[in-house]
Order: structure tokens, then C-alpha cells, then sequence
């Protein structure tokens, strides 16, 4: 068994891992109504999902880090030898699932000192500079060897050396066993759930897990986007966010250019999350009002006429949107790492699926957008925003809000925009916060929303864009926040009076509207030094963010978070 230092110290875990640092997101319980109601064939059904996600998590672990798994045996070979120091560090590993993260501090956390963090995760050898990454590449590609390469920069493979070269192995093909486990669980389920849609996807869903081939993955993606009205949630994420490595690629002007000599994108590895819940009916019916609108919203779209877009202005909207009570957050979805996922809408753009008529999915998270502490959120109201509107201020609006960022992912440039490398999920962010808030005078007027909620939407948002900290560059959800409230204070959206934040209600949406088609001009031309240059113009902490900041610090002393999954335990 390999052996670790462990890097907090008592003092700094006991901290860390009490009630007051460590925030907890409750899924259902085991005797939760949601669950009750279900019928006999679904809950059996939800016990193999949940193995099946539990499964996953084993698989992104590694694909996260290489000292993942390792770490975690010797945590528990320590706890039972009555060490109290890796009992609390256990806490906080399976809160973030994962040796390295970030706290809501934007601070690193390493709980080894023989592990610091890796560009690379556990997608790439972990003494692979990016230097002798784009060494090796360059060597290939004059050697012939584009479609080696192509193996090594696509979304699903895990590179390792391969003598003085590198070499992609698909992931399905790495982790064989584990993907064929999973498989079973799944076959077992859509034996057993008494949806025959869900069935289907689940047997699609388990042949894509027994072979390396990423159609099967689009078929699985094709029907699970069409899914609507079933009992049950499961869903396989695949997001690219961590990989900080495969981007760099697109820097190297000789191998940018090699590169494109080749036809080869070069896409940002995915790591895995599992998902599993209970559709909430009622929670769905509400999210349905909008998408008659979405045809709309995609002609008003910023230079629609020269992009096609997920949803086409002159057809029904490929586009199914679920509530879901969770049941558990597996993998990548389920990592608690400065905050967690509300609500996701896949495939993401550089998915096959939308290329063989494939549509999208929302789902969102129900218990983890609950506020559970509306004592703390009027302390932080009274210290931050403007009494007079108080009024105005909704945590609902704040799920509204989502719901629209969600959609606005569907809207504008379909496309990856590969060729924005580090600068693309952050821009791609930027986008659907900015969506979301072009289109809520438009969605007033068509009836959308009453008058009152557009203010509430406008109002709850800046307010709730203000961060504790500056986030580092690597975080794409928490850049986007700094990059607009320094673009929105600059033109007037609101102001810092008497240290609280005023809203210029009036202000808001035109200013979006104009970073909404800043941003959409930066997709349609693909250039990375133009991405790069808005980024760093924008991306700026300034005085008043850390005033905000300060005051935010002294409300909220959480450093971590983690979810408490009463019923999926009982299940698994």
C-alpha cells in the first residue's frame, strides 16, 4: 500500500469538517414521500441505478487523479488504526471526492503533501509537462502519426506513454471491468422500471458502457434528450471543465498549425458524473412554460443569421427540461469543489449526438437548490444589498434565472469552439449567464413573466453575482461572475452606495444585451487572442468586489460542502 503525509493538521481539519465550515446539501431520505409513491418495479429499479452511479464514481476518481484511489485506501487502512487525523481528512475527501480541490475561498486544498495538483488530472502521465506534451505531438504529426494523435486529443480517451510517444486509450477499453459492471446494473433497472422510454435509453445506456465507440454514446444521448415524462432519473455527465492540459495545444503556433494540417480538433477530455432522482412532476410542469419561447428568444439571438443554433427558430424545440428530486450525485456531478452543479443542460456541442438530429436535455437539481438557512440569507440581504430593494430580492428568481441560463446553452453558435482553449467553457459560461438576462424583458412582454418577476430575476441576479473571493482562472462559473460585474458597474448597472449594492433596474438588460453580442462575436470568429484579451480585460477584482467580498466573508464562514444521500445509502 503506498503511504501518505497528510497535509492539514488537526487544528485546521476540525475547522474545516464542522457544521459551520461544511455545508450540507440533503438528498431524499429513505422514507421520502418521492420515493414512497413510487411503484414496487421503480424502486427496484432505483436500487441498480444507484450501484451503477456508485460504480462511476470508482471510474472518475481515477480519470481526477492518479493518487485518488490509492489515497483512499490508505485512509481507511489509518482510521482503522484509530487515526483521528485521517478520519476528518476521509470527511473532506469524500465531500470533494478527490485528493485536490478548491474551497469556496477559491483556495487549493491538498490533503497529501506528496500530491500537489496536476493540469493533466488523471487523464495524462503526471511528470508530462505541457512543453514535452506539445513536443510529442509535434514529433507524431511530422512522423505521420495524425491518427495516433487524433486518439490522444479527443474527449473520451486516457493518454499514457507509450516509449518516447504517447498513446489514447479510450476510456471505456481502460476501465473494461468496471464499465461492464456498470452495464449490468443498467440492464438489471430497465428490467425492472415500468417506463418503456426510460427502458430504452437504459439498454442504449448500457451497450454504449460494453464498447469503445462513440455512436453508441450518440444513440444513448439521442434518446435520453427526448426523455420527458418518466419516473425515474439517470444520467451519465460527461463535462469537460477540469482538463487543463489538452486546451494548451492551440497556444503552439507550430502545432496549431500541424493541427489544422491534420483536420484534427483537439477537445478537452470529459470527466464522468453519475445522476440519479425522481422526476418532480410539478417542479417539471413549471419549467415546460418556457420552452414554447425558445424558437422566439433564437431569433433574437446576436448575429443569428450567420450560425446554426440547437434550436431552430422555425421548428419545435429539441429541447426536454425535468425537475429532479435527487436521490444521489455521483462523479464529477456530484463533487463538491467551491460550490456544486444546479442544473446542467447536455449533450454538451462536442457531443456526436447533435449531429445525427439529437436534441438537448435540462435537469435540475432540486435539493440542492434549497436554501436551508433564510436566517443567514436576510443577514447577508441586510449587508449587501439596498434595503429598499429587499422587495425585489427572491430566492426563486434565483431558479428562474437558471432556467434560463440552461436554455441560452442551447442558443447561439453551434459549435465547440475548440480553438478558444482555456478561454472556451468561460466564455461558453458567460454566454448563457448573459442569455438568460438579454431575454427577460422580452419574456415580460410576451407574458413570460408579470412585471414584479422581471424585477426580482434582475435584482436577485446582481446580487447574488457578488463571490466571497476572487476566483482563480481555472474556475470558468466564478470568472464569468467577476468579468460581468466589473463590465456591468462600468456602464452603470449598479452602484455601491453607502457599501450596499443599488440595482439599476432599467440598466440591466441592454448592458446584457451588449455583452451577450460581444460574447457571441468572440464564438463566431474562434479566435483565441481575442477571447484571451476580453477575458483579461474583464476579468478584474476590483475595490467594490472586495468590499462585497468582506462583508460576504463575515455571513457565511463555509469553506466546503458536502451531500448527505440517506436514501441512495439505504439503496446501495
Amino acid at each position: 500500500m503506498t503511504n501518505y503525509t497528510l497535509n492539514l493538521s488537526m487544528e485546521e481539519l476540525e475547522k474545516r469538517t464542522h457544521k459551520d465550515y461544511l455545508m450540507t446539501k440533503k438528498f431524499l431520505k429513505a422514507d421520502a414521500p418521492e420515493y414512497l409513491a413510487l411503484a414496487d418495479g421503480d424502486k427496484e429499479a432505483l436500487k441498480h441505478l444507484v450501484r451503477a452511479a456508485n460504480i462511476l464514481e470508482v471510474i472518475n476518481m481515477q480519470l481526477d487523479n492518479h493518487h485518488n484511489l490509492p489515497f483512499k485506501n490508505f485512509l481507511e487502512a489509518e482510521i482503522k488504526k484509530g487515526n483521528k487525523q485521517a478520519e476528518l481528512t476521509k470527511i473532506l475527501f469524500d465531500a470533494q471526492k478527490g485528493i485536490n480541490a478548491i474551497d469556496t475561498m477559491s483556495e487549493p486544498i491538498f490533503l497529501a503533501k506528496e500530491v500537489p495538483a496536476y493540469s493533466g488530472k488523471g487523464v495524462y502521465p503526471t511528470d508530462l509537462s505541457t512543453e514535452e506534451f506539445h513536443t510529442i505531438l509535434i514529433g507524431m504529426l511530422k512522423s505521420g502519426k495524425a491518427d495516433k494523435v487524433k486518439k490522444i486529443l479527443t474527449q473520451r480517451s486516457v493518454v499514457e506513454r507509450d516509449g518516447k510517444e504517447l498513446v489514447g486509450i479510450d476510456y471505456i477499453d481502460k476501465f473494461k471491468d468496471d464499465f461492464d459492471k456498470m452495464a449490468d446494473e443498467i440492464e438489471a433497472a430497465s428490467e425492472l422500471s415500468t417506463n418503456a422510454d426510460f427502458n430504452e435509453y437504459l439498454k442504449l445506456q448500457a451497450k454504449a458502457l460494453r464498447t469503445a465507440d462513440p455512436m453508441l454514446d450518440a444513440y444513448a444521448d439521442k434518446k435520453w434528450a427526448t426523455l420527458q415524462d418518466t419516473p425515474l432519473e439517470f444520467t451519465i455527465t460527461r463535462e469537460n471543465y477540469s482538463d487543463e492540459m489538452t486546451g494548451t495545444v492551440i497556444e503552439n503556433e507550430e502545432l496549431k498549425k500541424l493541427l489544422d494540417e491534420n483536420n484534427i480538433s483537439p477537445i478537452p477530455k470529459d470527466f464522468l458524473g453519475g445522476r440519479v432522482g425522481i422526476i418532480n412532476k410539478k417542479g417539471t410542469e413549471a419549467l415546460m412554460a418556457i420552452k414554447k419561447y425558445l424558437p422566439t428568444l433564437a431569433k433574437h439571438m446576436p448575429y443569428n443569421d450567420e450560425y446554426e443554433q440547437n434550436i431552430k427558430p422555425d421548428e419545435d424545440s429539441k429541447q426536454t427540461m425535468v425537475d429532479v428530486d435527487m436521490v444521489t450525485a455521483t462523479g464529477d456531478v456530484g463533487e463538491y469543489r467551491g460550490g456544486i452543479t444546479l442544473a446542467e443542460n447536455l449533450p454538451n456541442d462536442d457531443k456526436l449526438s447533435l449531429t445525427i438530429g439529437g436534441g438537448r436535455r435540462n435537469v435540475y437539481h432540486r435539493q440542492i437548490r434549497f436554501i436551508s438557512d433564510l436566517k443567514k440569507l436576510q443577514e447577508r440581504l441586510d449587508a449587501i444589498l439596498d434595503k429598499e430593494q429587499h422587495q425585489y430580492y427572491l430566492d426563486e428568481a434565483d431558479h428562474w434565472f437558471t432556467i434560463g441560463h440552461e436554455n441560452a446553452h442551447s442558443l447561439g453558435p453551434k459549435k465547440g469552439n475548440e480553438t478558444l482553449g482555456k478561454y472556451r467553457n468561460i466564455i461558453e459560461e458567460n454566454k448563457a449567464d448573459m442569455g438568460s438576462l438579454a431575454f427577460v424583458d422580452l419574456l415580460t412582454e410576451l407574458g413570460m413573466y408579470t412585471e414584479e418577476q422581471r424585477k426580482q430575476i434582475i435584482v436577485t441576479t446582481i446580487a447574488d453575482n457578488f463571490l466571497k473571493t476572487k476566483p482563480t482562472l481555472s474556475q470558468a462559473h466564478r470568472v464569468r461572475t467577476v468579468m460581468q460585474n466589473k463590465y456591468f458597474s462600468e456602464r452603470g448597472a449598479y452602484e455601491i452606495i453607502d457599501g450596499k449594492i443599488h440595482v439599476n433596474i432599467d440598466k440591466v438588460v441592454p448592458i446584457a444585451k451588449e455583452m451577450l453580442a460581444e460574447i457571441v462575436r468572440i464564438q463566431i470568429d474562434g479566435d483565441f487572442e481575442k477571447a484571451e484579451k476580453y477575458v483579461k480585460d474583464n476579468f478584474i477584482w476590483t475595490d467594490n468586489m472586495e468590499l462585497i467580498g468582506q462583508k460576504l466573508q463575515k455571513i457565511s464562514k463555509t469553506l466546503n460542502g458536502r451531500l448527505e444521500t440517506e436514501l441512495a445509502d439505504k439503496l446501495s
